[in-house]
């Protein structure tokens, strides 16, 4: 690869939708590595959960009854890979009885319409 195009990267826009509970499936925890990834790459990373996927984000979750480690604490790392962009879907939310209280991390609450326009602005998304 030449330097020329070595100095000319490209940062895409990267939209990782979480829709699955977190546990019971490997899928919550692959899309945690793949969003790290792609920050460690310094991609314009977002990240959307909806659906059962607000559960990833809950405080306090007991997971010794099921024998899996409790990875929800490791969402706080993501600042440290500028990984900034966190977004729940607010419908989603409210079906689950949830508030912005109930959450391991800072995120910013949309509509599911305030969404779907992010999304239309992405180059890349990935659904887990």
């Amino acid at each position: 690869m030449s330097e020329e195009m070595m100095d000319d990267e490209v940062v895409k826009k990267m939209a990782y939708i979480n829709r699955r509970a977190p546990y019971g499936s490997i899928y919550a925890l692959e899309s945690l590595e793949v969003v790290l990834i792609g920050a460690a790459f310094d991609q314009d990373v977002s990240l959307i959960f909806a659906d059962d996927g607000v559960f990833q984000l809950k405080k306090d979750q007991e997971t010794a009854g099921i024998d899996m480690k409790n990875f929800s604490p490791t969402y706080r790392a993501l600042e440290m890979y500028d990984v900034e962009k966190l977004y729940v879907s607010k419908e989603s939310m409210t079906e689950r009885g949830l508030s912005e209280d109930d959450l391991v991390v800072d995120v910013e609450i949309k509509t599911d319409a305030e969404l779907a326009d992010l999304l239309d602005d992405q180059d890349v998304i990935f659904s887990f």
